[in-house]
């Protein structure tokens, strides 16, 4: 990170949330980290799309940290190794790199801010040791 970082505010009022993302059910509001940091770092709010009931399967992450604190709602994931762990608001997980995980259900008021370095990586189809 030796590149120069640039001050950044993100406001709610008026945010927007955007479709588009890595999932089809959920709505991303970029915070600019990734802008700010250039490239080493991205943030953003993810929220449930209204009446969406697709899951994401077994995947791993291709990265060097990714951090989720949930801010309203709830959400199931399973991670291999681990088990499943439900998360609610104020709770946060620490995703290692490369960890087999899925998400087996969310609410539908489901909210939480996403944390990861670098901002952009790879996303790679997993299985879990059991399912195989």
């Amino acid at each position: 990170m030796t590149q120069r970082m640039k001050f950044n505010v993100s406001r709610a009022k008026n945010a927007m949330f955007e479709t588009g993302g890595l999932r089809e059910f959920f709505e991303y509001r970029d915070l600019g980290i990734k802008k700010a940091t250039g490239g080493a770092a991205h943030a953003q709010v993810i929220r449930a799309k209204k009446g969406s009931k697709l899951r994401a399967g077994w995947h791993k992450h291709v990265l060097n940290l990714q951090l989720i604190y949930i801010l309203s709602g709830w959400v199931r994931f399973e991670y291999e190794g681990v088990g499943e762990i439900c998360l609610r608001p104020g709770d946060c997980v620490h995703q290692p790199p490369n960890i087999p995980h899925r998400e087996i259900s969310h609410s539908e008021d489901l909210e939480l801010i996403e944390i990861t370095l670098p901002a952009d990586f790879d996303t790679l189809p997993a299985t879990s040791a059991h399912d195989a």
